[in-house]
C-alpha cells in the first residue's frame, strides 16, 4: 500500500496533511482496506471547533462502525459534502479526492508528535 511522504499519520489511522496553518483530514489506504464497503460517514460541521485526540465522527462500513479522531486542534473550514454522499470514492482515492476535513489549526507543531510515512507502514505492517 501507498503512504504519501507528505502526511503525517496517527495510529488511529487518520492522516494530515499540513500545508500553511490549513490541515486536510482523511483516512489511510490500510483504514478503507481494513473496513471494506462503506457506507455512512459523520462528520462535523463547517465552524466547528475541534481539538486533538477527540471524536471528530464516525464511519460505518458492512463489517463496522469505527470513531473518527481528530489529528489536530482547530476550526473546520471546510468539509468533503461529496465524499459523504458517495463514500465509495475513499476507494478509489483516499489521499486525493477521499479528504474528509479541511481545519484550520490552532497550533501547527501539533502533528510533530505523529507518524511519518515510514513509521505508519512499519506499524500496519505488525498488524
Amino acid at each position: 500500500m501507498d503512504y504519501p511522504e507528505d502526511l503525517k499519520y496517527l495510529d488511529t489511522h487518520e492522516y494530515v496533511r499540513l500545508e500553511g496553518e490549513i490541515a486536510t483530514i482523511g483516512i489511510t489506504e490500510f483504514a478503507v482496506d481494513q473496513l471494506g464497503d462503506i457506507v455512512f460517514l459523520e462528520l462535523p460541521e463547517v465552524s466547528d471547533a475541534i481539538s486533538k485526540g477527540d471524536n471528530i465522527g464516525t464511519i460505518e462500513s458492512v463489517k463496522a462502525v469505527e470513531s473518527l479522531n481528530a489529528p489536530v486542534s482547530g476550526t473546520v473550514i471546510e468539509r468533503n459534502d461529496e465524499l459523504i454522499d458517495n463514500p465509495e470514492i475513499l476507494v478509489d482515492d483516499p489521499y486525493g479526492e477521499g479528504w474528509f476535513l479541511k481545519v484550520r489549526v490552532n497550533d501547527p507543531d501539533e502533528i510533530n508528535d505523529a507518524l511519518s510515512a515510514e513509521e505508519y507502514n512499519a506499524l500496519v505492517a505488525g498488524e
